[in-house]
């Protein structure tokens, strides 16, 4: 099954009403300013801000000491805003924010970026896209989630119906949008100019079809298990190709949303 160049044109169309979105990850507590400036090298223009409504907020991280803005954190749970917790050495709970959501910092240890970056991925999910690409220092940390999420995803639709046809389909287009989404987040543009990366998901997408065909035909009684693994393991391959890939290619100025 081909995949028509109508649903191409729909991935990207997404993706260019995505990038028109400019919301901003907000910090806030205490020394929000530092773990700000910590976050912002690179970032577009008002991409990371302390301060200001949430009702433009992507995020928000959090710092917490003995003390917490209990309104701010009810503000951003109510109004569905993600939010991390950074909290400092010897702090109690922070309200509103579930225990995964939430980075411990030991004394004496600046504030651990990478790991808020993977924090942050995790709670965003696919919309951690846009904001990481305005912000180049969550763009590794977002892109694997992405990967990790739809290696899953794929595992599980293969698993259950990927051979023939519709299941095949399937599978194929969460890779290219996964591609897509990573080229998003790394500040590149999708246009004629990336036809070639998408001719090659779709012809991995087809390659794996058949590795899966040969497998079932020396397994038979384990389908469901060899369809998910190759899956899995085929969309986790791909991703990181992706990644290695579009890590190289500059962004240009408008293309990270400056």
């Amino acid at each position: 099954m081909g995949i028509h160049p109508g649903t191409i044109l729909g991935l990207v169309r997404e993706l260019r009403v995505a990038a028109s979105d400019e919301r901003s990850l907000v910090v806030a507590g205490t020394l929000a300013e530092q773990l700000a400036r910590e976050l912002a090298p690179g970032a577009a223009p008002g991409a990371v801000r302390t301060g200001g409504s949430l009702e433009t907020a992507a995020a928000l991280v959090y710092v917490f000491a003995d003390y917490a803005d209990t309104e701010l954190l009810r503000g951003a749970d109510k109004g569905g805003v993600p939010i991390v917790a950074v909290r400092l050495s010897g702090s109690g709970d922070v309200p509103y924010v579930l225990a995964t959501d939430v980075v411990d910092v030991p004394p004496g240890v600046g504030f651990p970026v990478e790991e808020i970056a993977q924090a942050l991925a995790a709670r965003m999910g696919e919309k951690g896209a846009n904001v990481a690409r305005r912000v180049p220092v969550l763009r590794d940390a977002v892109a694997a989630e992405l990967v990790r999420s739809f290696a899953r995803k794929n595992g599980y639709v293969a698993a259950a119906w990927f051979i023939p046809g519709a299941g095949h389909f399937a599978l194929t287009i969460r890779q290219l949008r996964l591609v897509l989404r990573i080229a998003h987040t790394y500040g590149q543009d999708v246009d004629a100019s990336r036809l070639p990366e998408i001719a090659g998901v779709v012809a991995s997408g087809y390659g794996l079809r058949g590795i899966a065909q040969n497998l079932l035909g020396t397994f038979p009684g384990a389908k469901w298990l060899v369809r998910g693994t190759v899956a899995y393991g085929g969309t986790i391959a791909l991703g990181q190709a992706a990644i290695e890939y579009f890590r190289r290619q500059p962004a240009e100025a408008s293309r990270a949303g400056s």
